[in-house]
């Protein structure tokens, strides 16, 4: 899904309020992090997720890795957490800003 700038920095605001409900770490991106990622999809549309110091692998390269698999979209990486957006296909909670055309990426 391809976000605006306008749509990005709501979802960045919205998610400066939550914990990251999952964490990456030394054994890095396994069919079990994406698991338990995906599970988190189904109870929010947004989720944050710390990325801890021993992990080896770059967060950008996780978040691209987990947006991928899970069919999200890295909103941003910021230092060693990263935001997802998923919406809900059936009950959306998240209403983002209407994409204009003078707002393009």
């Amino acid at each position: 899904m391809k976000l605006t700038s306008r749509q990005r920095a709501y979802l960045i605001s919205l998610a400066s309020s939550l914990d990251p409900v999952f964490q990456v770490g030394k054994t890095g991106v396994t069919p079990m992090v994406t698991a338990a990622v995906e599970e988190c999809f189904h109870n929010r549309e947004l989720i944050k997720i710390a990325v801890l110091k021993n992990c080896a692998e770059d967060p950008e390269e996780i978040a691209g890795i987990l947006a991928e698999r899970t069919h999200a979209t890295a909103v941003k990486v910021i230092g060693r957490k990263i935001i997802l957006y998923r919406p809900n296909k059936e009950k959306p909670k998240i209403e983002l800003p209407r994409a204009d055309r003078k707002d393009k990426d």
